[in-house]
């Protein structure tokens, strides 16, 4: 399943145009886009949690090369799904 499935979907099950679907699912990815790029944890019932993970900078090596390089602190959006959705796929 892709966006454009989940665009569909969502116009079957609330009617209206595929432009009003899209602008919706749109919507729920900026607001999650959103709040992680500020730190916040996104939760959402029945689905999971997402949260902003902090990496830390750290001494890498080149495959090609062998030679050592510094690898830049960042941060990597993480999922722990709810218990619901954890039991629906079983």
């Amino acid at each position: 399943m892709n966006k454009a499935n989940i665009v569909d979907k969502v116009q079957e099950v609330l009617g209206g145009t595929k432009a009003d679907a899209d602008r919706a699912v749109e919507t729920v990815i900026d607001c999650i886009t959103g709040g992680l790029k500020s730190g916040d944890e996104v939760s959402i019932a029945g689905l999971g949690i997402f949260t902003a993970k902090a990496r830390p900078a750290r001494t890498g090596r080149n495959p090609r090369t062998g030679e050592t390089i510094q690898i830049k602190a960042t941060r990597t959006p993480k999922f722990r799904p709810a218990k619901a959705l954890k039991d629906a796929v079983k």
